[in-house]
Formats: C-alpha cells, sequence, structure tokens
C-alpha cells in the first residue's frame, strides 16, 4: 500500500482484513504471545504498558518492540527501533455486525526523505498475506495454540517456485480444490484456501493430514537469490507429538530439492 504522507513529517502504511469472532476473540489471536504465534510468526508479548514483545522470524532475525498502548479487545501501540528511527506499529480491532471485526495495523513514522518507503511498503503487502493466515486460524482454528514447522530454502534459479510446488501437486492448484503430495514427498493433505497472483508467488492451504493445521508457502525474491519458506501451522494435542518428525522430514526433502548454497 502506498505510503502516506503528512504535513509534519509522519509517514504511515497500514493493512486491514475482516474476520469472524468477537472482540475479545480475535484480540487473544493478535495480541498475545500464543494467539499470534498461531498464524504469524513464534512471539512472546507481555500484555501491558511497559510491556515488551518479540516476533521470531528465524535465527538472528527478531523483531522486538515496547507496548506504549494496551486497551484490551480494542487497540495496542507497540513501538520499535528500525532504520528510520522509532517506528509505531499500532493495533485496532473494531466490531462488526454478523459476528465479524475488522484488525487493522498501522506502521508510522517521521521522516524528510522517501528512503525508506518501499520497505515499509512491503511491510503491508506483508502483513495481508499474514492476514490471510489469521482469517483461516479464526475460521476454523480459533482458541488452539499451533506447533509450528518453519523453514526456508535457497534459491538462484527463476524456476525456483515451479520447483517447489511441482513436484507437491500444487504447480496448478486452484481455491477451493481438494490435493495430496505425492509418494515421496512430505504428506500433506487437505484444501487449498488462498492462491496469490503470480508477481507474489504464495499458497495457503488447509490441512488435515498429517494434522488439521494452515500450511503458508511463499517465494521472496531478496535481490538475487529466492527465498522459499514452507511455514506449517499444527494444530491439536497430536501437533505437539509429530511437529518435529514433520519439521525433519521437509528438512530433508528440501535439501535435495534445493542443495545448501556453499
Amino acid at each position: 500500500m502506498a505510503v502516506k504522507k503528512e504535513p509534519s513529517g509522519r509517514r504511515s502504511v497500514e493493512a486491514q482484513v475482516e474476520v469472524p469472532g468477537t472482540p475479545e476473540e480475535v484480540w487473544q489471536a493478535i495480541a498475545t504471545g500464543p494467539g499470534i504465534s498461531s498464524w504469524f510468526v513464534p512471539t512472546t508479548l507481555d500484555e501491558k504498558v511497559g510491556g515488551s514483545t518479540k516476533s521470531s522470524f528465524g535465527p538472528g532475525m527478531d523483531s522486538d518492540a515496547k507496548i506504549t498502548v494496551w486497551a484490551p479487545a480494542k487497540r495496542f501501540v507497540a513501538e520499535s527501533q528500525e532504520g528510520p528511527g522509532t517506528v509505531a506499529t499500532e493495533w485496532t480491532v473494531e466490531a462488526r455486525d454478523g459476528g465479524t471485526c475488522v484488525v487493522r495495523v498501522v506502521h508510522s513514522w517521521f521522516a524528510t526523505t522517501d528512503d525508506w518507503d518501499g520497505q515499509f511498503e512491503g511491510h503491508s503487502y506483508g502483513w495481508i498475506t499474514f492476514f490471510q493466515n489469521l482469517r483461516l486460524y479464526l475460521q476454523h482454528f480459533r482458541g488452539q495454540a499451533s506447533s509450528i514447522a518453519a523453514l526456508s530454502a535457497m534459491s538462484k534459479d527463476n524456476d525456483a517456485w515451479d520447483r517447489l510446488v511441482g513436484p507437491l501437486g500444487l504447480a496448478d492448484a486452484s481455491a477451493g480444490a481438494r490435493f495430496a503430495t505425492p509418494a515421496g514427498i512430505p504428506e500433506l493433505r487437505g484444501v487449498v484456501e488462498i492462491v496469490s497472483p503470480p508477481q507474489w508467488p504464495g499458497l495457503q492451504l488447509r490441512l488435515e493430514q498429517p494434522v488439521p493445521g494452515i500450511a503458508h508457502l511463499f517465494a521472496m525474491p531478496m535481490g538475487g537469490p529466492i527465498l522459499l519458506t514452507v511455514r506449517l501451522y499444527l494444530y491439536g494435542d497430536a501437533a505437539r507429538v509429530v511437529a518435529n518428525h514433520v519439521e525433519a522430514d521437509w528438512r530433508r526433502w528440501l535439501d535435495r530439492q534445493f542443495p545448501p548454497q556453499t
């Protein structure tokens, strides 16, 4: 989304989504560590003004912030130190008729140049994608904690996305279609929920096997190499038992498909 620029020097980007659930249920999903970890990335959060929050995107890629506003079931703000300086991230929950809520996230900062605008525009598009996970979570797994299997691989090949999803039988995936990975591939079976546009390759799948859950697969250019991510959110008591096994199976398969660069 385009950066909004104000005469004061304040700049901001935002993203929003309408999701099922009461404000209290939605708040649990966006403003508690277990809730956020069930559809985003592993996160801890102290639920109070002055509390800290940390989200882990991978080894050495933690995002830390301090909570400055805390109004349960309505709004919270966390401030972090990033490229342009202090960045405030505001989350709000607004109830709508029909048992839904609108979740909105706004990043704001002060700047006199456009140096960081592109990065924050990318943040807003990233939230749109992860908000699809949030909607699926609240539709099908509301209130459940997840066990996460998060894996990635790098490739310099232009056909890297096809090499990821082709062997899974998902090269021509369409929303609403049932799918099952073929023999020799780590087991996934369920329903294709969301197919992202070709310029932002990605899939979101609702899983029935190996256990109920959500699979989020996407490709992201990294200035040359392409980062391929497979993130599985697994729910229920069985998930805690199988998560490590599932992650190991996917690690072996990804390493065969995309041998680590030396």
